[in-house]
């Protein structure tokens, strides 16, 4: 079997494990076996042929770990636009209670709206800042 056909072997292998795990890191060592395979194609000894896979994809992976590491940090369920869309819709309070909770009607129901803390309680607009439970808290608008 020809070396490049190796190469192209792995790197299918490494693709099905990625596809299989979720782990996107393998997916940038599977570039670093096809960069193998290229040069195995251009004819380079078996020992470049290791040296550029392993350039290649430990680059390739050094590089997703540099993107990764400077991307903002992953937001709470609970206050992420995302995965709650209720979060950044407003609501109309028209009075608080004394112990800090206020009524609303919102999507057709009633819900319990808290006050996030740095906010005076005050009736008027608001906006849904997190959902935790069946309450909403809120930031005034």
């Amino acid at each position: 079997m020809d070396d490049s056909t190796l190469w192209w072997l792995m790197t299918g292998a490494a693709i099905v494990a990625e596809l299989l795990t979720g782990t996107f890191y393998l997916l940038m060592l599977a570039i670093g076996l096809a960069a193998g395979a290229l040069a195995a194609h251009l004819g380079a000894e078996m020992a470049v042929q290791l040296v550029v896979a392993a350039v290649v994809g430990g680059g390739a992976v050094f590089a997703c770990y540099l993107v990764r590491r400077r991307s903002p940090g992953v937001q709470p369920a609970a206050s992420n636009r995302d995965v709650n869309l209720d979060v950044g819709e407003t609501v109309q309070v028209d009075a608080w209670n004394p112990d800090g909770t206020a009524q609303v009607r919102y999507r057709g129901a009633q819900w319990t709206v808290l006050l996030r803390p740095g906010n005076a309680p005050s009736p008027g607009l608001h906006r849904v800042a997190e959902v935790v439970g069946s309450r909403l808290l809120v930031d005034k608008i």
